[in-house]
């Protein structure tokens, strides 16, 4: 079957390992399914899959991709919950839990294999190319705002870097949950199509804002923590999911934190019960994932490109 998939590791020039061709068809397998997918997206993780983070040179070769919408063996279309092993299904019980592309070949191919605890049934409301954009960037979005930010309608939440996948969920269903969404961002022109997808305000990075806000959505890192930190109400939240411009800020800013009361909360992914809210929240309510472009998976390394270079607003989605 046709896929992209992980060749080499390379930290400086990770699309150099990137590789487009055949490979086998997954086995099916007691308690697994085998998924034939009609639409997969790109996350920031296959980059660093790329990188050889969290992707060791023994499992090479490994398809990348993490989300997917599909068909399974009797004919249901489905979702891919990426997270393997979260309650043991399918898994030994010594297996640690893991996301596709890590421990087990990714969606960005014709078929996928997962365990059949992992699909989720798709609304009839949602494409297939809207629904392979939610299992991992909206997914960690919505696990942010409602249930690691301590937001309620009409708080105010920030949100660092116009433009990825999570930010522009963070938006999409910030607005939808009724809160006051500002962001920040160094491009004018995704700033002003933040603005346009619902956002109340954007600003440049680093900008002082109008009033401190109650929650800050941080996954750039090192180059707006103190920004995030500072911009924070006493007693707020950063809920930080993602250090795209590296993990180690040159001011970890811990006296405002302890003076200020702020709370730091980590958020990963989320649980299989989140993405059915999420899914039931898109097939309910009209919001949709914000879809930056379709590519046939034969154009991948494009897509990947474009994502390593920024050049994307939503989410790029592969159709196999």
């Amino acid at each position: 079957m046709f896929a992209a998939y992980a060749a080499r590791i390379d930290a400086d020039d990770p699309l150099s390992g990137l590789e487009l061709g055949e490979l086998p068809e997954p086995q099916a397998r007691p308690g697994w399914s085998v998924v034939t997918v009609r639409a997969a997206s790109l996350n920031h993780h296959d980059l660093w899959s790329l990188r050889g983070v969290g992707l060791p040179a023994e499992k090479l070769p490994m398809i990348l991709g993490c989300d997917a919408a599909g068909v399974d063996e009797d004919g249901n279309e489905v979702v891919i919950h990426s997270v393997i092993g979260q309650t043991g299904h399918g898994v030994g019980p010594n297996e640690p839990r893991s996301i596709l592309t890590e421990r087990y070949q990714g969606t960005f191919a014709q078929q996928v294999a997962v365990p059949t605890w992992n699909l989720l049934p798709k609304p009839a409301e949602l494409s297939f190319e809207e629904a392979a954009c939610l299992p991992t960037a909206w997914l960690t979005a919505y696990r942010m705002l409602f249930t690691n930010a301590g937001v309620k309608p009409g708080d105010t939440v920030l949100v660092q870097g116009a433009g990825g996948g999570v930010s522009t969920a963070l938006i999409v269903l910030g607005k939808a949950a009724g809160l006051r969404v500002w962001v920040t961002g160094r491009d004018e022109a995704k700033r002003r199509r933040a603005v346009e997808l619902g956002a109340d305000a954007a600003f440049e990075s680093g900008a002082r804002l109008p009033s401190r806000v109650d929650a800050v959505m941080e996954t750039v890192g090192a180059a707006t923590w103190s920004h995030s930190v500072k911009s924070l109400r006493p007693g707020g939240t950063v809920v930080i999911s993602g250090a795209t411009s590296g993990p180690s800020p040159k001011a970890a800013e811990l006296n405002r934190i302890f003076f200020l009361e702020l709370k730091v909360v980590g958020s990963t992914m989320g649980t299989k019960e989140e993405l059915a809210g999420l899914l039931a929240l898109c097939a309910n309510t009209g919001v949709r994932p914000v879809i930056d472009s379709v590519l046939p998976l034969s154009e991948a390394r494009d897509g990947f490109a474009r994502l390593a270079k920024g050049d994307v607003f939503g989410k790029v989605v592969l159709n196999p």
